[in-house]
């Protein structure tokens, strides 16, 4: 109840503030009741959504990623009013205070507002409500393609050039618009690999989210040495109350089984090899492992009857594995391929001068290719949205790698 209470107080805070920087610039009587009236209809709005509509027994669904979407779009930018504003007021205070010290008394002890800080103010606002509502409609199916060369001077001689294509983190069930899903899927088909790797969260928690999209996900085209996937931390069903158990297990089987009918091979703790020409290299997969999440996987169960000195790409969904585990174990995992972080869907990159996301607050490999003497992982940023149903400067990402031989190019 505190809670409620609090956050009540925070929300009619920054409605004032937000208010009072709108009132500063006009006094045009509908202008301000219908900035009132739609203020209230949305805060009462996202107030009835998250007391009726965020249901454990549901889990995240369209309705609730348009909430947080709205909340987002509509608090952000109020907030940066707010900041403004109670700048200027703590201004008008200092001013008022040297006006008594210096006996001043014809003057009111605040002074009007300044119509050029509410502009300032709304002008700033208007930035991230701009592009929280550009990543709303456009930039959550912004497809990048990210390519990478990567050089070892241990991979096997037939393998230098092998090409591989990762996507991550498909999270089924937030889509909702077929035609520009089918795009990335052709650009994927476009990169003519020679092999497809998923490295999890197939749906957010239930497995029919992923069936109106089954067939756009099957026409992924298998290259020479396949398509292969591993399991994220929403495949479990870990965030949403169950009747049963049963129920959860039932889940969890015919999400392993969306695999299966997208034309993937799911590895579960398990490896194959991939042979070429007299040279093979081994692919492990683990199940979910990650700091403060689920901790399913098994390193060691999965690379049963591989040498430490044999070539090995792992797809490990939550790179904080490769982090606390993967990058100084002394069987030499040459490549990790994660996901999971999205990139926190809202940052800046600029390549070569700008790489920020809030994400690397929480993660040290967030985004893209990093190194260890030696191995690497590359974190893709994220097929698909989750939460926040946009992407803002983080775009949707589809990885192309290129193993080469040779030594080390920084």
């Amino acid at each position: 109840m505190l809670r409620w209470i609090i956050l009540f107080v925070f929300v009619v805070l920054v409605e004032l503030y937000a208010f009072q920087a709108v009132k500063t610039l006009t006094r045009i009587k509908w202008v301000l009741i219908a900035y009132q009236v739609i203020s209230l209809l949305i805060v009462v709005y996202i107030f009835y959504s998250f007391a009726t509509q965020f249901d454990r027994s549901v889990g995240q669904n369209k309705h609730t990623l348009f909430t947080i979407g709205l909340l987002l779009i509509t608090y952000i930018p109020k907030m940066l009013l707010m900041a403004f504003m109670f700048g200027e007021d703590i201004i008008r205070v200092i001013g008022g205070f040297l006006k008594e010290f210096s006996g001043t008394t014809n003057e009111s002890f605040l002074t009007s507002r300044r119509k050029f800080v509410s502009q300032i103010a709304l002008g700033a606002a208007a930035i991230p409500f701009l592009s929280l509502l550009y990543g709303m409609t456009k930039g959550k199916y912004n497809f990048k393609v990210h390519k990478k060369t990567i050089y070892y001077p241990d991979l096997p001689d037939s393998f230098d050039g092998f090409s591989i294509t990762q996507i991550s983190d498909v999270h089924s069930g937030s889509f909702d618009n077929h035609h520009e899903i089918e795009h990335a899927i052709n650009m994927i088909n476009e990169q003519k690999s020679d092999i497809i790797l998923f490295t999890g969260d197939i749906v957010n928690t239930h497995a029919d989210e992923m069936n109106p999209w089954i067939e756009t996900f099957r026409s992924i085209e298998t290259p020479q040495f396949g398509k292969f996937s591993v399991l994220g931390n929403h495949d479990y069903g870990e965030y949403v109350t169950w009747p049963s158990q049963k129920d959860k297990n039932e889940n969890f089987e015919a999400i392993k089984d969306l695999h299966r009918q997208i034309d993937f091979k799911l590895l579960l703790n398990e490896n194959v090899k991939l042979k070429k020409g007299d040279d093979e290299i081994a692919l492990i997969g683990v199940e979910n492992w990650g700091i403060g999440f689920k901790q399913a996987g098994d390193l060691v169960k999965a690379s049963e009857g591989i040498k430490q000195t044999d070539f090995k790409i792992l797809m490990s969904h939550d790179p904080s594995h490769w982090e606390h585990e993967v990058k100084t174990h002394r069987d030499n995992y040459h490549l990790t391929l994660s996901g999971h972080t999205h990139g926190s869907q809202f940052g800046i990159e600029i390549p070569g001068f700008v790489k920020w996301s809030p994400i690397q607050y929480r993660y040290k490999q967030w985004g893209g290719l990093y190194e260890n003497v030696g191995r690497y992982i590359y974190v893709n940023r994220g097929f698909g949205f989750h939460a926040y149903p946009g992407r803002v400067g983080i775009w949707p990402e589809i990885t192309v790698l290129e193993l080469k031989k040779g030594p080390k190019v920084a």
